[in-house]
C-alpha cells in the first residue's frame, strides 16, 4: 500500500476518535433530555390525576344535590304522614318515605366513597408533586454536570476535528469523498482490513463483513495504492499484517 491507503488508515483512526467523542457529547446531553422527559411524564400523571379528582368533585356536589333534594321530599313526607286522613294513605305514604329514605342511604354511601376516592387521589397528587420537585433538583445538578462535561467534549472535538482535516488534506480528493460516504453508511467504519481465512493461503475475507475477498484484489492492494472496495459491504480494504 501507498500514501493515500496508508493517510486513509491514519484517517480512519482519527476518524474513531473524532465520532467517540461526539458521541460521549450526545449522551451527556440526552440525559438532561431523559430527565426532562421523566419529569414531564410525572407532570402529566399529576394533570391527569388532577382532573380526575375534579371530575369526581363534579359527581360528588352532583349527589349531594340530589341528597338535598331527597331531604326535603323526605321532610313533606312526613309532614304528609302526620295528615293521611286514612290508613290507606298513610301506608302509603309511609312506603314512599321508607323508600327515600333507602335511596339517601345509597347517595350518602356512593358521596362517601366518592370523598375517599378525592381522598386517596389527593394523597397521590401530593405524592406526585413532591417526585416532581425531587427530579426538578435532580434535573439541575444533571444539567451543570453536562454542562461541564459538554465544553470539555466540545474542545475535544475542536482539538480531533482540526487533527482530522489536517490529515485530510493529505488525501486526494476523489478517495476521501469516497471515504466519508463509506464512514457515514457504517458509522465512522470506512475501512476493512483484509484477513486470512485460517488454514488456506490463498482465501480472504473483508474484516467488516467476514465475505470472501478475491486473491486479486489483495494482489493489487499489495502492489498499487488504489482504492480497492468490498464488493460486498463497499468497505475500503486495507491490508493489516498481510503487507509484512
Amino acid at each position: 500500500m501507498g500514501p493515500v491507503l496508508n493517510g486513509l488508515i491514519k484517517l480512519q483512526s482519527v476518524e474513531n476518535r473524532l465520532r467517540a467523542a461526539k458521541a460521549k457529547l450526545a449522551r451527556c446531553r440526552r440525559n438532561v433530555i431523559i430527565q426532562e422527559n421523566q419529569i414531564r411524564t410525572l407532570q402529566n400523571a399529576l394533570e391527569a390525576k388532577q382532573e380526575e379528582i375534579q371530575l369526581t368533585k363534579v359527581q360528588s356536589d352532583r349527589l349531594e344535590l340530589e341528597l338535598k333534594a331527597k331531604d326535603e321530599e323526605i321532610t313533606k313526607l312526613r309532614a304528609y304522614l302526620n295528615t293521611a286522613k286514612t290508613n290507606k294513605e298513610y301506608a302509603s305514604v309511609l312506603t314512599q318515605l321508607n323508600t327515600t329514605k333507602a335511596d339517601n342511604s345509597k347517595v350518602e354511601t356512593q358521596i362517601l366513597e366518592l370523598l375517599k376516592d378525592i381522598e386517596a387521589d389527593e394523597a397521590e397528587c401530593k405524592d406526585l408533586q413532591q417526585q416532581i420537585e425531587e427530579q426538578k433538583q435532580k434535573l439541575e445538578q444533571i444539567r451543570k454536570e453536562s454542562d461541564t462535561l459538554a465544553t470539555k467534549y466540545e474542545a475535544q472535538i475542536e482539538e480531533i476535528q482540526a487533527e482530522w482535516d489536517k490529515q485530510a488534506q493529505a488525501i486526494p480528493a476523489e478517495p476521501l469523498e469516497i471515504f466519508k460516504r463509506v464512514a457515514d453508511t457504517y458509522d465512522g467504519e470506512a475501512l476493512a482490513v483484509v484477513e486470512r481465512q485460517e488454514g488456506k493461503t490463498e482465501a480472504y475475507s473483508c474484516g467488516g463483513c467476514f465475505m470472501g475477498i478475491i486473491a486479486e484484489s489483495v494482489n493489487l492492494l499489495l502492489s498499487k495504492d488504489d482504492i480497492i472496495r468490498c464488493p460486498t459491504c463497499t468497505r475500503i480494504l486495507v491490508l493489516g499484517d498481510l503487507q509484512n
